[in-house]
């Protein structure tokens, strides 16, 4: 039984691309399914679903440029169990200068920090990717 099961599920997308593989799978939550549709839609990843079979796994598909580049560069994160860390619509971080993304949980749902700027919301830092 894992402790953060978010870090889990980023440290099998990280070691995914270090192998260079297809795709990952982590069990299911719907924290996770979150995290996965702003990544598809920032455009690191290329697909994800969860399967419908016991127990329920969430299957990231990576996406790969066409010299064989990961998309992702690099993911870390931010807010843990033993030290979460909220901030302020002001205070939303710009990763690499706008180059990178940042994902939160606010009371408007899991988003891009982007988005939530828009929305003028703050939460949970959960991790930044670029």
């Amino acid at each position: 039984m894992s402790i953060d099961p978010i870090s889990d599920m980023l440290v099998a997308i990280r070691n995914g691309i270090k192998a260079r593989l297809v795709q990952v799978s982590v069990p299911a939550s719907n924290i996770k399914s979150e995290i996965a549709k702003v990544l598809k839609a920032a455009g690191y990843i290329q697909d994800a679903f969860t399967t419908t079979d016991f127990p329920k796994q969430l299957v990231v598909t990576l996406k790969y440029s066409d010299r064989a580049e990961p998309a992702i560069r690099g993911l870390a994160r931010q807010s843990k169990p033993g030290l979460r860390k909220f901030v302020s619509c002001a205070e939303i971080p710009s990763v690499l200068d706008g180059m990178g993304l940042a994902i939160l949980s606010t009371s408007k749902g899991v988003m891009s920090g982007a988005d939530a700027k828009k929305q003028r919301v703050g939460g949970e830092l959960i991790c930044t990717v670029w």
